[in-house]
């Protein structure tokens, strides 16, 4: 892959974020690909491959009313492409949060095989309802 097609996959995996397709975005991720919260690492293992990265996407961000990611910088060096982006979560309660990422990606054979988000959890956290917060607690446990 060249640097365009690296850039013109990392969009389209950002796009099907946006539209919550955990399916797509899934599908994207290589057999081995690693997603985690870097602020989880050595707290948990995050998700390896397709299904597992879909499943803890639909554990996060399906519940929520209303989701908008908003694509920001795309820097590409080789197999890694670093984005900036922001997120903003919506829960029926009225909560909201603006959450900042920063995504390293390792792009290889048309697939993310390594995806670590850098994101202030807190960010999210101290707005969540309780309801939100147990779900995903609980579905951390059962993996």
């Amino acid at each position: 892959m060249n640097d365009d097609e690296r850039v013109a996959l990392v969009e389209r995996f950002w796009d099907a974020l946006n539209e919550r397709d955990f399916a797509a975005v899934g599908a994207m991720m290589s057999e081995q690909g690693h997603y985690i919260d870097v602020p989880l690492v050595g707290v948990e293992p995050g998700a390896y491959g397709p299904a597992q990265t879909e499943a803890r996407l639909r554990l996060g961000i399906e519940p929520l009313s209303d989701y908008q990611l908003h694509p920001g910088t795309i820097v590409v060096t080789g197999e890694t492409v670093i984005t900036e982006h922001v997120e903003e979560w919506w829960w029926h309660d009225g909560e909201h949060a603006v959450v900042r990422f920063c995504s390293v990606m390792e792009v290889r054979g048309n697939k993310v095989d390594r995806w670590w988000d850098y994101v202030d959890l807190n960010s999210i956290f101290s707005v969540a309802p309780q309801w939100w917060t147990e779900h995903i607690a609980n579905g951390y446990q059962a993996d």
